[in-house]
């Protein structure tokens, strides 16, 4: 890519195709100070300190936006951490990430953990980082000083959350949580299968992924998805249904928008790419909650994304060490639950948007201004003026097979190992700054510790 000339930008970008607000054009992008100061015609005469031309093949995105990343640290930096976290982000063209109140120690679940929280990332950010807080049975008093810390939202669990330092809400306690929440407008969002409901069902049990399936049915997902809808509506609160896997629920979550009910929802790149039929038995790699569930399935997510009632979609990603997913026994029962995909969201997307009609203006509308939008993060996940000039150059047409051992997260396990994927990230840009591709402008990390605005 060529570079030129001194000039009013900063840096301007060339690209015969690039998503805009308004779809695909072929345009011109002027960067001043960090953020894109224009967006003009490809042929507009922009001067600038250095013009970037991409290549014919390559696409200019706005940078992702992941509002659901477990970067588990401190406490289980042997899980994940903030720098191989965000240099996966960086690597898949992601450029904002927001991170659980779990599985870290301690949970976000009030000031002073938030605050271990961004002294452990302040230096180790490779990517912009914000965080959520955490809504757990006992900390109602503290979920005010958390809003007014910075945090986007709240994450609740239904049921138990894996980790018993951050233990879920009852449906009273959800309710009250709720109420309090509603009173400075925050948002909740929520892990929304139903306690009861899996307590009767089969127990997970042995290396059958059938038999793991059938202990987190549907009807678990379904019934606490319609519990906070209704919750939502009776109290007027805004909600968030995390990482949807039951196309069961996409019926009355339509309907509930159409009655005004402030809800949106997000699902995960492995809901759209993988069935449970294709699982081989002991394939923990493959193992979260709520489950991958079958093609059928799969194929209504897709049908609910394309009719507008799923919002965006953001990785999920939570790892742990290989140890914890017992790939020496291959049992679903007692394997960690969870799928590391930051650094892969975007191709995995890409690969089965392209063959069921999609085009990037839709994957960059889920998976960037979508996500943005829920957040409030009004400067990110789009190219449009006054907004941060993050980008990824995106090529759609090549391609490559993943290999665990290339990816920057920490822990070698991902459920893609081996996959053929469409799309390639080539450059992701942060702020004005090359932070992945050649002549990389930064020797060390980048990113900056968000708080929401407003």
């Amino acid at each position: 890519m060529p570079e030129t000339a001194t000039g009013a930008f900063d840096v301007v970008f060339r690209a015969r195709r690039l998503i805009g607000p308004n779809g695909e054009m072929a345009g011109s992008v002027g960067v001043r100070d960090g953020r894109i100061a224009a967006v003009e015609p490809l042929d507009a005469q922009l001067d600038a300190v250095r013009t970037i031309e991409l290549a014919g093949d390559e696409v200019l995105l706005p940078g992702l936006v992941d509002t659901h990343v477990h970067v588990n640290d401190p406490g289980r930096t042997e899980w994940e951490g903030f720098d191989t976290a965000t240099r996966a982000a960086a690597a898949g063209g992601v450029t904002t990430i927001l991170d659980m109140p779990l599985n870290s120690l301690p949970p976000t679940i009030d000031v002073g953990a938030l605050e271990i929280k961004r002294k452990t990332a302040r230096d180790k950010a490779h990517v912009d980082v914000g965080f959520w807080g955490g809504a757990v049975h006992g900390n109602r008093t503290k979920l005010r000083g958390l809003h007014e810390a910075g945090v986007f939202g709240f994450k609740c669990f239904l049921p138990h959350s894996g980790v018993d330092e951050f233990p879920p809400l009852s449906p009273t306690e959800l309710d009250e949580a709720l109420r309090e929440l509603t009173g400075y407008d925050a948002l909740m969002i929520v892990h929304a299968e139903d306690s009861e409901a899996i307590e009767h069902a089969p127990a997970a049990h042995g290396q059958a992924y059938g038999d793991f399936l059938n202990s987190r049915p549907r009807g678990a997902e379904n019934l606490a998805i319609a519990q906070v809808i209704e919750l939502a509506r009776r109290i007027g609160a805004r909600v968030h249904i995390v990482h949807l896997s039951s196309s069961d629920a996409l019926p009355m979550i339509a309907s509930a928008r159409a009655d005004g009910v402030r809800v949106t929802v997000e699902t995960c790149p492995h809901y759209l790419s993988f069935s449970a039929e294709e699982i081989p038995d002991g394939a923990t790699q493959f193992k979260c909650c709520p489950p991958i569930r079958e093609a059928r399935n799969r194929e209504l997510l897709w049908q609910g994304l394309a009719d507008g009632i799923i919002d965006c979609v953001v990785s999920d990603h939570s790892p742990c060490t290989p140890e914890l997913k017992r790939f020496d026994i291959g049992d679903f029962g007692v394997a960690w639950g969870g799928v590391s995909s930051l650094q892969l969201g975007l191709p995995a997307v890409w690969t089965q948007a392209r063959v069921r009609g999609h085009g990037l203006a839709d994957v960059v509308r889920w998976m960037a201004h979508k996500p943005a939008d829920l957040a409030g993060l009004r400067r990110k996940g789009a190219i449009a003026v006054g907004h941060d000039a993050d980008f990824c150059v995106f090529a759609p047409d090549d391609a490559f097979v993943v290999d665990v051992r290339k990816l920057h997260h920490r822990n070698p396990v991902s459920p893609y190992h081996g996959r053929p994927l469409s799309g390639v990230v080539r450059e992701t840009w942060l702020r004005g700054r090359r932070i992945v591709g050649a002549d990389v402008e930064s020797s060390g990390p980048r990113g900056e510790l968000l708080i929401r605005q407003g």
